[in-house]
């Protein structure tokens, strides 16, 4: 199931696999994902556990045993859960995110869903996400997810990231290239 165009590989490559394989034959691929970006959110959240997972100083009984307490308190149990702990007593917490990330993306290809990153120079209205949605589905041919990021330094207009390709219309961009043209001519 998790073949395809997914490019996940390394050790998050293949935890994210083995994940989402198990728990497409548990048929709970929504509630483990749901688990796993409310994990996320809390790492990004929180420079302590930023440090817990990825500083090699604690033991693995020291990691497993915050880690559980972590999950305890957000309420967070059933697959995604126990793969956490398992992360943990494998010393791997490491590489967390880019499982999470890997999960994601085999959820993505396995829906036909592409992810596009959109940088703005200010935050979009919603018609305004619909119709770079649309475009960007039309462009791929597939259903897009778009993560926004907002980007005030671009000036105007915008970057898109889809898969391999980037666009890059932005004002800054267009800015320097005139001003390095400039330099050529004087």
């Amino acid at each position: 199931m998790a073949q395809g165009g997914s490019i996940v590989s390394g050790v998050s490559g293949r935890y994210a696999s083995a994940l989402f394989e198990l728990a497409h034959e548990m048929k709970a691929i929504d509630a483990v994902g749901a688990s796993l970006d409310q994990f996320a959110a809390m790492i990004e959240g929180s420079p302590d556990l930023q440090g817990l997972i990825r500083n090699p100083v604690f033991t693995a009984e020291e990691q497993s045993a915050a880690v559980s307490a972590i999950l305890a308190k957000a309420g967070i149990d059933g697959v995604a859960a126990n793969f956490i702990r398992l992360v943990a007593a494998k010393r791997r917490l490491f590489a967390l995110p880019g499982m999470i990330a890997g999960f994601r993306q085999l959820v993505a290809d396995s829906r036909g869903i592409v992810r596009a990153e959109v940088t703005v120079a200010e935050q979009p209205s919603e018609a305004q996400i619909k119709d770079i949605a649309a475009a960007l589905k039309q462009t791929a041919g597939k259903d897009v997810v778009v993560d926004l990021k907002v980007d005030p330094s671009l000036i105007g207009g915008l970057v898109v990231k889809m898969g391999s390709r980037m666009i890059d219309a932005s004002l800054k961009t267009k800015l320097n290239s005139i001003r390095l043209a400039m330099k050529e001519v004087g």
